[in-house]
């Protein structure tokens, strides 16, 4: 049977599932659109409930499950993409706890303080998990990781990465507990260049809000580091200054 009206309980459930964070964290699942998307949280172990699929636009091996089939004109009302895959599916959200992440000889990590804008969060996932980074910490998020935008933006980055929320204080403890050496992007007269840094060995490097950069926290907790410009600005977007310093360890790590 394929659903035709907007007035179903099902329609409305999906729309406010994706309209509504707090009563999408309140069921504990979330929603993902698109086939690449859907198909990164199978492949790294989400549990799916259930699929909402237009017949006449997804074309794919349909996915083991609970499906729904749905008009075209019923799939434009809940998908909330601009270019419509036909496919959405609603997943069981999984909490991650920093202290169960067992580190590697040379991890690296990315942490970000504060973060607000779900985009910038998703662009930050996609650079973390292109250049091989060990983790992402946010501490103090003023986002929810399972934002249908940080989906969209991470291209699914977000299921096969280990994200984790934390306080400053509780991150400050892994990091001395695990024997990071911590680089803060703070702006000082004591900084070096990020190509000067070491960052072969187990490293974290912070980085804080766009407007203020990061908190009073984390000064003299790390050393000062900075990414060279030679233009009159001097600051970059947060997500592109994730991903230069992202290719940085990478490239280290090559050579």
């Amino acid at each position: 049977m394929i659903i035709e009206s907007a007035q179903n309980e099902k329609i409305k459930y999906i729309t406010r599932l994706i309209t509504d964070n707090r009563f999408r964290k309140k069921e504990d699942i979330f929603v993902v659109e698109g086939k690449q998307e859907n198909k990164r949280a199978l492949k790294f172990g989400f549990e799916a409930q259930e699929f909402y699929i237009a017949e006449s636009i997804f074309n794919d091996p349909l996915p083991k499950g609970k499906i729904h089939l749905v008009t075209d004109k019923i799939y434009d009302k809940i998908a909330y993409r601009g270019s419509s895959e036909g496919i959405i599916g609603i997943y069981k959200t999984k909490n991650f706890d920093l202290k169960d992440f067992k580190p590697k000889e040379n991890s690296s990590i990315i942490i970000v303080e504060s973060i607000e804008k779900p985009g910038n969060l998703g662009a930050i996932l996609r650079s973390c998990e292109a250049f091989g980074i060990d983790a992402l910490i946010v501490t103090d998020p003023k986002v929810d990781f399972y934002n249908p935008n940080v989906i969209r933006s991470s291209v699914g980055c977000l299921f096969g990465m280990n994200i984790f929320s934390s306080s400053n204080e509780e991150t400050f403890k892994y990091l001395k507990e695990n024997d990071y050496q911590i680089y803060t992007t703070i702006m000082d007269q004591d900084f070096e260049n990020i190509q000067t840094r070491n960052l072969k060995e187990k490293s974290a490097i912070l980085f804080g809000t766009e407007h203020s950069g990061l908190t009073d926290f984390w000064i003299g907790k790390g050393k000062n580091t900075i990414i060279p410009m030679s233009g009159s600005i001097d600051s970059l977007n947060l997500s592109n200054a994730v991903a230069i310093c992202g290719y940085e360890i990478l490239r280290q790590k090559m050579e």
